[in-house]
């Protein structure tokens, strides 16, 4: 599975969507009331000690480069880490996850506000779809604090997908993601010390398992998308809210009812209704690389 097909890198966005749910799956079997920022901070440390052996793709030209946005992404992820224990531990993994699903949507207004960006009818078409998607799955009356979380942690993704394109281009994936990294411990270790939760070996489990999953959707989604262009494969991404139902299904015994499905629809398939026609557009197009830091919206996790 080089991704260097069509049908290949399909097939690792599948797999890789897959690891990201068991990366949540982790998450969620934590017991409740556990230390999450015990668990945050050990997870960032594990996720950087991983990513040390490709150190050599650092651009020592530029280190630092960009470190204001660097540091400003860093700690808005840090908070998306956050808000998404809080929302997998109390919510339905599919619901938690189709909230999730509204980084993309939210990318499109940020797009507009920040950088003046015009949405196509189908665009506005998605935004209002989407947030009412959003409405149908929480419903009003549920509304609580691990819906907020859950709409947090998307909002988290949309920033941080949005001010990527403030990041050096010089930098590398990697080179973005080893300071992303180094910049959050700082913050999260000063969090756990307040937290100041008794060690629990479990949590570095948990945080183990699920920075092992996560790497592996993030080498998944670089491995499909450095040879095959997005807009032939993007909608295999969305599979992660199939494998997300049943696994929430079989493992925690989470039925999904008709609100829950009434909503996806109306998050995904408008998503999936633009990717088709972005790849309509480029197959009229002169085809151009894809670079994935800047053209796609990668897990919370990441």
């Amino acid at each position: 599975m080089s991704g260097k097909t069509v049908n290949s890198a399909i097939l690792l966005l599948v797999i890789g969507n897959a690891m990201a749910i068991i990366s949540d799956v982790f998450i969620k079997l934590m017991e409740p009331g556990a230390p999450i920022f015990q668990f945050a901070f050990l997870r960032c440390v594990i996720t950087l000690l991983l990513l040390l052996p490709l150190a050599g793709q650092l651009n020592r030209k530029h280190l630092f480069s960009g470190f204001k946005v660097h540091a400003v992404r860093a700690h808005i992820h840090l908070a998306g880490i956050l808000c998404m224990v809080v929302a997998l531990a109390n919510l339905p993994l599919a619901t938690a996850n189709a909230v999730f699903y509204a980084a993309p949507i939210l990318v499109m207004v940020l797009s507009v506000i920040l950088f003046r960006e015009k949405l196509t009818p189908l665009s506005v078409f998605a935004v209002f779809s989407g947030f009412g998607g959003i409405i149908v799955i929480l419903r009003p009356m549920e509304f609580n604090w691990a819906a907020i979380a859950a709409l947090a942690a998307a909002l988290a993704l949309a920033i941080n997908a949005v001010m990527v394109r403030k990041l050096p281009r010089e930098q590398t994936t990697v080179h973005k993601l080893l300071l992303n990294y180094a910049l959050i411990i700082p913050a999260a270790g000063a969090l756990a010390i307040w937290e100041g939760a008794a060690w629990d070996s479990s949590i570095l489990v948990s945080a183990l398992g699920s920075a092992l999953f996560i790497l592996g959707y993030n080498i998944t989604v670089l491995l499909a998308y450095r040879q095959v262009d997005a807009n032939q494969v993007t909608a295999a991404e969305y599979t992660g809210l199939i494998w997300a139902v049943g696994i929430g299904w079989i493992w925690f015994s989470e039925v999904p009812d008709l609100w829950f499905l009434a909503g996806s629809t109306m998050i995904v398939v408008p998503l999936i209704l633009i990717g088709l026609q972005q790849h309509r557009r480029r197959s009229r197009a002169p085809a151009r690389g894809f670079n994935p830091d800047t053209q796609r919206v990668t897990s919370i996790s990441s």
